[in-house]
């Protein structure tokens, strides 16, 4: 989507999606240490006693050997073990990569164009879209796992920890934990450490995405103590000297899971947006839930399908589990809850926010702090042409530099539809919004990966007291917090280049 130049700057990264092997240079995500993590534990005796150099050089070759390893599970391997699911992520990437692209094409080219010669209305003072209407329609055209359950905000690191440490140290049975990243930093190590203890105690699996452990052990934080040595493979580490069952799911076609969740003796669960890491704890905003009820029995099932479809059995353990009979639950406990997904043909989390977009008669906040999509923005744009209150946050300064570029980008559009559009200081890596008396909040970005490619999962809800503590405890003090923008950005031809590639790899 074009926005209007301006003063240049340059343009710090590429693309992050391409030959597999390329990977391993990612930068991995930074944070700083705290007092509890006095505990964590310092790697091997010759990495300590290395030079500089020759970890950094040992740590390229484990790379090396990680994306190749990697490389070949997922191109040769998976075929054989997983071919249903290869050959559908093959079609759908295909097939959403040409529908999208034609997509932006008349985004860009005629339908914004045209939508910018409209006036800008003021805001009106309309009722929300009525909930029971909404829910039937997602019923109807969306779909999703409907359940039951009570939700709980832990806005940023300290919240979050604090309660998952609690809940690691205080479980009876099992601790299942689902992550893009599990970083390979003093706080990843720390939690690491944590979880092998227990696992003499309780069953403790860890399943991690392909693409983010690469990401997590190819790079030190600035801030790392200087005395601290990262494992160069986090599976590998928890594992050693533990009971600890870990599963590394493979990136057919550049596919992640970007999911993150947490359950607990089958009885809690933690759903959001944070990785283990760092920068989770103690430099990022972001957000978990921790969730409780019958909707946690539906998490539990998603865990262990997916556990399974990770296994040497691949697609054929996937489908003896869903021969399985579900255990239902057998009362409604909490408030209607509804999860929602990224899947291959099935962009739930996509369709769901694009029709709550359209049907939003008062307000519609956003906080993400990845904005590409040309169709969300687009479809806001068009909101608040009909009077809606649309206010969006975004990072001041987003991890990802082509992100950041592109952000900029969006931000043009949106102000110059006459949306409020907010920057937050720092990074907030949230992923949040309200369309009325609608919540829909988890994993998703608003990019191409997680709209449409990786596997997520949302929460989504009509609960009127949900809503409103999402809206006290979220965008009230970040709407406070952040700079209201009221001129465009600056912008040059690296930001129209890093839109094109968010557009097209992220």
């Amino acid at each position: 989507m074009r926005a209007s130049n301006g003063a240049p700057r340059p343009l710090q990264t590429g693309c992050r999606i391409g030959a597999l092997a390329l990977c391993i240079l990612l930068a991995a995500c930074v944070s700083n240490p705290r007092q509890e993590l006095q505990t964590a534990a310092v790697v091997t005796s010759e990495q300590t006693n290395a030079s500089p150099k020759q970890r950094q050089m040992g740590r390229m070759i484990a790379g090396i050997g990680q994306a190749a390893t990697l490389g070949a599970r997922s191109w040769y391997i998976d075929p054989i073990l997983r071919p249903a699911s290869t050959l559908s992520a093959y079609y759908a990437l295909i097939g959403k990569s040409a529908l999208g692209f034609a997509r932006r094409v008349a985004i860009d080219a005629v339908q914004i164009r045209a939508l910018e010669r409209q006036p800008i209305p003021p805001l009106t003072q309309r009722a929300f879209m009525d909930s029971a209407a909404w829910e039937a329609h997602l019923d109807r055209t969306i779909g999703g796992l409907k359940s039951f359950g009570s939700v709980d905000f832990l806005v940023d690191g300290e919240e979050f920890f604090t309660r998952f440490n609690q809940a690691v140290e205080h479980a009876e049975s099992t601790i299942d934990i689902r992550t893009y990243i599990f970083d390979s930093d003093d706080y990843g190590v720390f939690i690491a450490d944590r979880l092998k203890d227990r696992s003499s105690e309780v069953g403790v699996r860890v399943l991690l995405d392909g693409l983010g452990e690469l990401f997590a052990t190819q790079s030190d934080p600035a801030t790392m103590p200087p005395d601290f040595r990262p494992p160069r493979s986090m599976p590998s580490y928890l594992r050693r000297g533990s009971k600890i069952k870990v599963r590394t799911r493979t990136n057919p076609w550049m596919t992640g899971d970007h999911t993150k969740t947490t359950i607990i003796d089958r009885e809690v669960a933690f759903v959001g947006g944070m990785n283990i890491g760092r920068e989770y704890r103690y430099d990022w905003h972001d957000m978990m839930m921790e969730v409780r009820g019958p909707v946690v029995d539906v998490i539990q099932r998603e865990f262990d399908a997916t556990w399974a479809q990770s296994g040497p059995l691949g697609d054929i353990a996937l489908l003896a589990r869903f021969l399985l009979k579900r255990r239902e639950a057998s009362n409604a406990e909490g408030v209607p809850l509804r999860l929602l997904f990224t899947r291959d043909f099935n962009s739930q989390i996509y369709r769901a926010q694009l029709a709550a977009i359209r049907r939003a008669q008062s307000r519609v906040y956003i906080q993400n702090a990845y904005m590409s999509d040309d169709l969300v923005v687009y479809e806001l744009a068009k909101a608040r042409r009909r009077g809606v209150d649309v206010r969006v946050i975004i990072a001041e300064h987003a991890d990802d530099a082509t992100m950041n570029l592109s952000n900029a980008s969006t931000i043009n559009v949106l102000l110059g539809a006459g949306v409020r559009v907010y920057r937050y200081p720092g990074m907030t890596h949230l992923k949040a919004a309200v369309y009325d008396g609608w919540a829909c909040m988890g994993s998703g970005n608003f990019d191409k990966m997680s709209l449409q490619v990786n596997e997520e999962l949302n929460l989504g809800t009509s609960d009127p007291d949900t809503v409103r503590r999402l809206v006290e405890r979220v965008f009230a003090p970040d709407f406070e917090r952040s700079q209201e923008l009221v001129e465009p950005l600056p912008l040059t031809w690296t930001h129209r280049v890093a839109e094109l590639v968010a557009d097209e790899f992220l």
